[in-house]
C-alpha cells in the first residue's frame, strides 16, 4: 500500500510541477569527478561473477565477495561454499589472490590464475595453481605462463611458457616440455600482437576432447617489421619493440601442429598458408580429427579443412567466397566462433550471411549442406548451445528488432522455432552445457540490468540481481533516460539513433548537440538497453543533447547495410553522421549551428574524418587515438575492409583523414598516448603536420604513458574527460568559435 501511495504522490507531483521542475529538485552532480564516480553505481551489478557451469550444467559456480567461491544448483536451489581464499596463504604468509579460475571436468579440482601481468589486450603472464577440493591443498603447477588449461579428463594441465608448450601430470606430479624451439618472435602456442588483436584469441592451442592431443599454432614473426615505442621517461631512451605488420607488410607465418601428449610426437597439418591466415582450429567429434579454417590475405575466401592429427593428411570440406570480407568471429559482441562441432554428432554448423543475413547452416562431415537452419530478414548474433542429443540449437537474434537481442530455440531441421526470453531489451545469455538452464542478463532504456536464472521450459527459477540500488539512484538523481528514434537519410536509408536530452529539457530552448560515435565495421552503438554513461549524464545536466548512431557499416541490419562500406571506409559512415546532425537541426529545440562530434579509436577516425569532410555541419570534434591514414594501421584489420595495395591506393587516399586537413573550419581537440601499441602515435602526428601545413589551428594533448585508452590511471582519466568537457563548454556550449 505504501508503494501505491508513493507512486500516486509522484504522479500528482509530475502533473503539478512538470518534468523540468522535478529535474531541478532531484540531485545533480557537483562536478565531473563526482559524476564519473557514479558511473559504476548506475551500471549496477552484473550479478554473480565468473560464472562456471559444472557437473555437465547441473550446477554453476560463482565468486561471492573477495574470498569465496560458491556453487548453486538450479534444480534444488541449493547454495554451497566450495572455496574460501581466507583459509589459504602463499609462502611468506602472503594472502592468496586470483584473477580467474577453471574447473576440472569432474569438479574435483580448481585451477587458479594468479599474479596476472598484462601483455596485450587479452593476454598476460600469470602463475597457475591447482586446488584440490578433497584435501584442500594448493599447489603451484605453472609459473610465468601465458595460458594454461586443464585437460578434459582433468588429469593434466597444459600451459604455454616462454613460447613453448608444457603439460603437468597430477598423477606423477611432473612437468613435461612438449616443444623446445621457441626463440625471439618465434612461438609455439602463443600469438603475436596482430593475430591476438585482430582474430580475437589469446590462447594459441587446444586440447583434444579425449585429452590425447594438443593442437597449436606456431607463429613466426621474425620477418615482421618492428614498431618501437617509448613513454620518454627517465634520462635514457628505453623502447618497447612490437612486431607490427602494416598494410602490405610481411605478415606472421603460422602453421598448425599436433602434439601427442603421451609420446611427445609432433605432426604438422598439411595446410598451405598461401600468404593468408589460419584464424581458427576446432577438434571435431571424430577422434583425432582437427578442423582448420583458412582465409586468404584479402579475407574474402574461406576454406575449411579436416586434418588427421596422426598423419597431417588434409581434405577440403567446404569453401566460401565473397565480394566483401568474411567474418569468422565478432569482436564487439564477444562471439569468438562461427563454426560449431557438437560432440556426439557427425554434423557441424556454420553462421554465414550468404543469403544477405547472418544465419545458421548445417553440414555433414563430407561437406554436404544438409539444410539452412534459420531464415528471415534478421540476423543470428550468437549460437549459445548445440544440443546434439535433442537436435536443437539455442541462439540469439535480431528478429524482434536490430536494437534488441532475444534468445530462441530451433530444431536442427529448421522447424519449431520458439522465443525463450520475454522482456524487451538487449539480452546476454550464459547457457548451461546440458541445455536445461540459462542465466539471462538484460536491460532496456527504462530498466537497469536484471539478472535471472531460467530453465529452457520457460520457468524463471530465481532473480539473481534486480539492481534496486541503481533504480533508486536513477529516481533520486537528475537522470536523463535514453530515447530511441530513427530518421531517413537523403538517399533513403533508415538510420536508428539514440538520444539523451538535458534533464531540464524544454522545447522553448535551443540546445547544443554532441554526437558520440564509434562507427566501425561490425560494431553497433544503439541498443534498447539502459544508459549508464556517467559522462553522458553529466553533459545532460549541463544542457547538452547526446546522440549515438547506428550508421551504415553497423552490424544487426544485414549484409548490405554493413558491407556497403567495403573499400570505402569513412565515406558512408560520415554521411550518416552528417545527416544525423542535419536531421537534428530540423528539431525546434536543437541549435543546428552548435553540433559537435566525438569518438575514440575508430570513433576518433570518424570524428576527425567527418569534421573535415563535412566542415559546414560540425562546429567541434573531439578526436581520441585516431587512425588518420589506413596505410599506417595493421594489415589484418585494414586489408579486411580496404583491400590490398597497390591496387587500392586511391581508395586508401580517399579514406585518409590527412587528405582533407585543409578543410578544417571549426575546432578540433586531439588526444593520443605515446605508448599506444594499437593505433600508433604516428597517425596523430601526421594529421597534426597536415593541419599545420594548411595553417589550421587545433588542440593537442599527448599522454606519454597509457596505451590505446590514452588515460593510464584514475587521475589521468579524470583529467582527460575534464579536458573534453572544458573544450565543449568553451567551443560548443557557449556558441562562440574564435
Amino acid at each position: 500500500m505504501q508503494k501505491s501511495v508513493s507512486y500516486l504522490h509522484f504522479i500528482i507531483l509530475f502533473l503539478l510541477v512538470g518534468p523540468a521542475t522535478q529535474a531541478q529538485q532531484k540531485q545533480r552532480f557537483t562536478d565531473l569527478a563526482q559524476a564519473l564516480s557514479t558511473g559504476s553505481q548506475l551500471a549496477g551489478s552484473q550479478g554473480p561473477r565468473s560464472i562456471n557451469w559444472i557437473d555437465d550444467g547441473n550446477r554453476f559456480s560463482f565468486i561471492d565477495g573477495p574470498t569465496l567461491i560458491k556453487s548453486y544448483s538450479p534444480k534444488d536451489q541449493r547454495e554451497e561454499i566450495v572455496f574460501d581464499a581466507t583459509k589459504l596463504s602463499l609462502p611468506g604468509t602472503q594472502r592468496f589472490s586470483y584473477s580467474s579460475f577453471q574447473w576440472s571436468k569432474d569438479a574435483r579440482n580448481l585451477v587458479f590464475q594468479s599474479n596476472f601481468r598484462p601483455v596485450w589486450r587479452r593476454s598476460g603472464i600469470s602463475d597457475y595453481y591447482v586446488y584440490s577440493l578433497a584435501d584442500k591443498s594448493l599447489k603451484l603447477v605453472a609459473k610465468d605462463a601465458q595460458t594454461a588449461e586443464l585437460s578434459p579428463d582433468g588429469r593434466k594441465v597444459g600451459y604455454e611458457r616462454g613460447g613453448n608448450l608444457f603439460v603437468y601430470d597430477f598423477a606423477t606430479q611432473k612437468e613435461t616440455q612438449l616443444t623446445n624451439d621457441a626463440a625471439r618472435f618465434y612461438y609455439n602456442g602463443r600469438f603475436g600482437w596482430v593475430y591476438e588483436e585482430e582474430f580475437g584469441l589469446a590462447q594459441a592451442w587446444e586440447w583434444s576432447p579425449d585429452s590425447k592431443y594438443i593442437a597449436f599454432w606456431q607463429s613466426d614473426e621474425r620477418q615482421v617489421p618492428i614498431y618501437r615505442l617509448t613513454d620518454f621517461s627517465g634520462f635514457d631512451e628505453n623502447y618497447d619493440s612490437v612486431p607490427y605488420p602494416r598494410v602490405g607488410d610481411t605478415n606472421p607465418i603460422v602453421r598448425i601442429g599436433v602434439l601427442d601428449v603421451n609420446t611427445g610426437q609432433k605432426q604438422w597439418m598439411k595446410v598451405d598458408l598461401a600468404g593468408g591466415y589460419i584464424p581458427r582450429i576446432y577438434w571435431t567429434s571424430q577422434e583425432g580429427q582437427l578442423a582448420v579454417v583458412h582465409l586468404n590475405r584479402k579475407q574474402n575466401a574461406l576454406k575449411l579443412f579436416f586434418t588427421n592429427a596422426r598423419t597431417g593428411d588434409t581434405r577440403l570440406v567446404m569453401e566460401e567466397k565473397s565480394d566483401a570480407w568474411i567474418d569468422i568471429y565478432d569482436f564487439f559482441a564477444g562471439i569468438m566462433h562461427y563454426f560449431y562441432f557438437p560432440t556426439g554428432s557427425q554434423d557441424f554448423f556454420w553462421v554465414s550471411e550468404r543469403d544477405g543475413f547472418a544465419h545458421i547452416y548445417r553440414y555433414d562431415y563430407s561437406g554436404k549442406l544438409l539444410n539452412q537452419v534459420t531464415k528471415g530478414n534478421w540476423e543470428v548474433t550468437y549460437v549459445h548451445n548445440v544440443d546434439a542429443k535433442n537436435k536443437k540449437v539455442y541462439f540469439s537474434s535480431t528478429e524482434q528488432s536490430p536494437l534488441e537481442r532475444q534468445l530462441y530455440v530451433i530444431d536442427f531441421d529448421g522447424k519449431n522455432k520458439r522465443r525463450l526470453t520475454q522482456a524487451a531489451g538487449r539480452h546476454t545469455i550464459d547457457f548451461s552445457p546440458n541445455g536445461q538452464y540459462y542465466i539471462d542478463r538484460y536491460s532496456n532504456v527504462s530498466t537497469p540490468t536484471q539478472v535471472e536464472l531460467w530453465d529452457t521450459k520457460g520457468q524463471k527459477i530465481r532473480t539473481l540481481e534486480d539492481n534496486s540500488r541503481a533504480r533508486e539512484l536513477m529516481n533520486t538523481l537528475a537522470y536523463a533516460p535514453k530515447e530511441l528514434t530513427s530518421f531517413t537519410t537523403s538517399d533513403g536509408q533508415k538510420i536508428d539513433i539514440s538520444m539523451i536530452r538535458p534533464v531540464d529539457f524544454t522545447t522553448t530552448r535551443k540546445y547544443p548537440v554532441l554526437i558520440d560515435i564509434y562507427g566501425g565495421p561490425g560494431a553497433q552503438s544503439v541498443y534498447n538497453d539502459f544508459s549508464s554513461s556517467a559522462w553522458h549524464q553529466y553533459l545532460a545536466q549541463q544542457g547538452y543533447v547526446i546522440v549515438s548512431v547506428n550508421n551504415r557499416g553497423s552490424s544487426g541490419y544485414g549484409r548490405t547495410f554493413e558491407k556497403i562500406v567495403y573499400e570505402k571506409l569513412g565515406q558512408y559512415e560520415s554521411k550518416d553522421f552528417a545527416e544525423t546532425a542535419k536531421y537534428l537541426a530540423t528539431q525546434p529545440w536543437v541549435d543546428g549551428a552548435r553540433v559537435g562530434i566525438r569518438g575514440h579509436s575508430y570513433g576518433g577516425y570518424m570524428s576527425s574524418y567527418t569534421m573535415l569532410t563535412y566542415p559546414d555541419v560540425f562546429r567541434v570534434s573531439i578526436v581520441g587515438a585516431p587512425v588518420t591514414d589506413w596505410r599506417l594501421y595493421d594489415s589484418i584489420y585494414t586489408e579486411r575492409y580496404m583491400g590490398l595495395l597497390p591496387e587500392n591506393d586511391e581508395k586508401y587516399r580517399q579514406s585518409a583523414v590527412t587528405t582533407y586537413a585543409k578543410n578544417l573550419k571549426g575546432k578540433m581537440f586531439i588526444a593520443h598516448s605515446a605508448m599506444d601499441e594499437n593505433v600508433h602515435l604516428r597517425n596523430t602526428m601526421q594529421l597534426v603536420k597536415n593541419l599545420i601545413d594548411n595553417g589550421k589551428d587545433h588542440e593537442l594533448r599527448i599522454y606519454p604513458p597509457g596505451a590505446h585508452g590514452v588515460a593510464y590511471n584514475s587521475v589521468s582519466y579524470l583529467l582527460l574527460y575534464q579536458q573534453y568537457t572544458d573544450f565543449l563548454d568553451k567551443n560548443l556550449k557557449s556558441g562562440a568559435v574564435n
